[in-house]
């Protein structure tokens, strides 16, 4: 018999936290080994299936990763980048890999993340849909073709409760368009309007945030020419897509030396 995957899950009580859980559960390639919660939860000690809804599955939720009680191959996280570092650090030091679907990371932040990349395994993705990486590939695509002829926009759409703005998909999505362009994004970007702020400047793109009721995510990018415009648009109706593409990149970081990668990667995109 083939053996599992074992995978640990952090923040398993947050939106994708459950539905990591309940992939995991479906999923016959990987079996769950470990629920992570902050030590100020109040679900430590339950089981995190009957804690999430789900059917009783025998794991306990912990505040503290211990590798004797804990042991596993692969940490998938989508929490928030303090968090993140933690778990990535324990990862460093037991020689295990990690997928981290966390956006919101500083400069710094990422040069750790790729200082640890040196020694482990690891996924790092804004957005773990195919349907989101194709639309990258499509981006990347128009670009070379539209991008010196046109203003390029990207809107996206989140529920209220997200904390990061733009979203690491927009980002990620300014960050191809400006590689294709030879940009530094971060001179090239537009942000906020507000007032009399005259025509809008050549080779710029603007990024326009929108945080309302539970949308799951939804993703704009227009490219605007004289007499025309292309419109390329994504949409997430749930978010069962982003946890099967976590979970197929810890099954294939298994056979990855360390490195670096990302959903483009895992799907051979690049």
């Amino acid at each position: 018999m083939k053996k599992k995957l074992r995978i640990a899950i952090t923040g398993p009580m947050g939106r994708m936290g459950k539905m990591l859980i309940q992939e995991t559960k479906k999923n016959n390639s990987v079996s769950l080994k470990a629920a992570l919660v902050q030590s100020n939860s109040p679900f430590i000690g339950q089981d995190v299936g009957k804690a999430t809804g789900i059917d009783q599955i025998g794991i306990s939720i912990s505040n503290k990763l211990n590798i004797k009680e804990h042991d596993f191959d692969v940490l998938i996280d989508f929490t928030e980048p303090n968090a993140t570092l933690k778990y990535l650090e324990y990862c460093n030091q037991f020689q295990k890999n990690i997928v981290i679907g966390t956006t919101g990371f500083s400069k710094q932040q990422l040069d750790i993340i790729k200082k640890y990349s040196k020694n482990i395994s690891i996924v790092l993705s804004s957005n773990f849909s195919i349907g989101i990486n194709l639309m990258f590939q499509l981006i990347k695509n128009t670009t070379k073709i539209l991008g010196h002829q046109s203003d390029i926009d990207i809107i996206e759409y989140h529920h209220r409760n997200k904390i990061d703005a733009p979203s690491g998909t927009a980002l990620t999505m300014g960050k191809i368009i400006s590689q294709v362009m030879n940009w530094d994004l971060s001179e090239h970007s537009i942000y906020s309007r507000k007032g009399i702020t005259g025509i809008r400047e050549k080779e710029k793109i603007g990024f326009s945030s929108i945080r309302t009721g539970d949308i799951i995510g939804k993703h704009i990018v227009m490219f605007s020419s004289h007499g025309e415009e292309i419109t390329l648009k994504h949409t997430a109706s749930n978010r069962t897509s982003f946890a099967k593409g976590a979970i197929a990149s810890a099954l294939w970081l298994q056979k990855q030396k360390p490195g670096l990668f990302d959903m483009m990667d895992v799907l051979s995109f690049n």
